[in-house]
Order: C-alpha cells, then structure tokens, then sequence
C-alpha cells in the first residue's frame, strides 16, 4: 500500500468517528471476514486481539508472534479498500524505544487506527495517567513521523477492576483519563465495559472524545447510543463467539447423526466466498 492510500484511508477513519451516524465494527481476525464486511457496506474493519490470539492457538495478552501479526495485518489491509485499525494490546513492548518500533513496523502494514491498552498485565492495576499519556505520545510523534494521521483509541480500563474501586470512582478516572489522553494525543476514548447509562452519559458530556463503547450485558440499544452521541460499538471477541457458537451447534448435531439439512441448505455459497476475493 502506497503513502496516499494509507492517508487517504486514515483520513477517513478519522471522518467516520465525527459523522452523526454510529459506526459499527464488528471485530475480525482474518481477511475473508474483512472482505465479508466490506462487501456489506461496512465502511471500516477492525480486528480484535482475542479472536486474533484464540485463532491462532494462543491466549489473548501479547502472546501472539509479531512475526505472525504483522503479515496477517498486511494481507487484511492489502484486501479490502476500506480503512483497518487494530487492537494492538499494550504495544507489545517493555519499554519506550521497543513501543516506537513496534508501532513504526505496524503503521508498515497498512493500518490506520489502532486501540491501546493501559491495564499493567503483572500486577493487574492500572498503569499512571502520566506514563499512559507519555506512550500515547511517543505512539503519536512516530505516527506524525511516517506522515500517517492515526487514529489512537486510547482505553481507560476501569471499569475492569472489579472491587479494586467503586462505580463512582471508575467513572471519575474514565473522565479524568479521557481528559488527559486527548491532551497527550489520542483521538478517541475506549472505556471498555463502560455501559451504564448515566455514565456514558457523563463521559459524552465531560469528554470531548469520540467514545467508543463495546457489547457487554446491559448495554443500552443502538439506536439510543446514536442518538446519545456515541461514535463507535465495537464487538471485540463477540463475532468470534457468534461463528463458533454455530459450528459447535452442528458439530454437536452431527455426532448425534443430525444436521446433514443445515449443510445441504446453507445459502452462502462457495461462489459468494470466492467473489469476496478480489
């Protein structure tokens, strides 16, 4: 993929996170699914690192090969015409200097977006606001450097700290990290998990970030988060799930000597698959 190309899709990235309309991702891991989605009208992909590790036979958690990650980005990227971000963990680094690498050798794949994680995966808690703002900003200075204006989606991971902190103080540091993260760079904010009403309410009001919210139990309608101001829902693993769910199904079906209709009757075709292959 060629620089404009690679700008041209980031702008739009940018462009679908500011429209009025709720930009959906329902996370992929491989580029078929993307091909699939494209084809649908979706206007961007995005991969999820759970689907990504679990499909290739790792745990989620920076367990992945960036040997194996960043060739399979690159076909993803190099398929669709559509604009691709990332769920990139925690940067895949232990300190800044190897953080820049990586992110320099990921922006060479073509993607355009990328989440950035903030929980510390030793201790459990979450890493500073000030050394997250100073990753978010070395993340951007190589963006800006390779001329590609990418789009951070900065997590702030409270509302996975179970009774570490109560609701009212995991909202507090949603809004104060949102804060700090647009300050440092980032151009959106990811409170995974986040789904109450009120407090997404808050975050919209006291943020001015794109939020992009994701599908947990109790999650308001989609149509009412569009109207609220949300930007993005993202599925995370969930597509995942959704697909492997239907194959145990008639797995199961088929040691039962069942299932054979499901087969026979299945309307998407190969034909449909091999014309999503440009």
């Amino acid at each position: 993929m060629n620089l404009s190309t690679q700008q041209q899709r980031a702008a739009t990235f940018h462009r679908l996170h500011r429209d009025e309309k709720l930009l959906l991702l329902p996370n992929i891991w491989e580029p078929l699914g993307a091909l699939m989605l494209e084809d649908m009208q979706f206007p961007a992909v995005a991969t999820a690192s759970y689907a990504t590790a679990w499909t290739h036979g790792v745990h989620d958690g920076e367990n992945i090969s960036l040997n194996l990650l960043f060739p399979l980005l690159k076909r993803i990227a190099e398929r669709v015409s559509i604009p691709l971000s990332v769920d990139f963990e925690k940067g895949f680094a232990s300190n800044d200097q190897e953080l820049e690498q990586n992110i320099s050798a990921l922006l060479d794949t073509g993607i355009v977006g990328l989440n950035i994680e903030v929980t510390d995966k030793n201790s459990g808690n979450l890493v500073p606001v000030e050394i997250q703002c100073k990753r978010i900003e070395r993340i951007k200075n190589v963006a800006q450097q390779k001329e590609i204006p990418l789009f951070i989606n900065a997590r702030t991971d409270a509302f996975l700290q179970g009774d570490k902190l109560s609701a009212h103080e995991k909202l507090q540091e949603c809004l104060i990290r949102g804060s700090a993260y647009k300050e440092a760079g980032a151009n959106g904010l990811y409170p995974i998990l986040m789904h109450r009403e009120a407090h997404i309410k808050s975050l919209l009001n006291e943020v001015e970030l794109p939020i992009n919210l994701n599908t947990v139990p109790g999650l308001p309608d989609l149509k009412k988060l569009e109207n609220w101001g949300v930007s993005r829902v993202s599925l995370g693993p969930s597509f995942l799930k959704i697909g492997f769910q239907a194959m145990r199904n008639l797995a199961a079906d088929l040691q039962a000597y069942n299932g054979l209709e499901t087969l026979t009757k299945n309307k998407l075709t190969s034909a449909y698959l091999d014309d999503l292959i440009p």
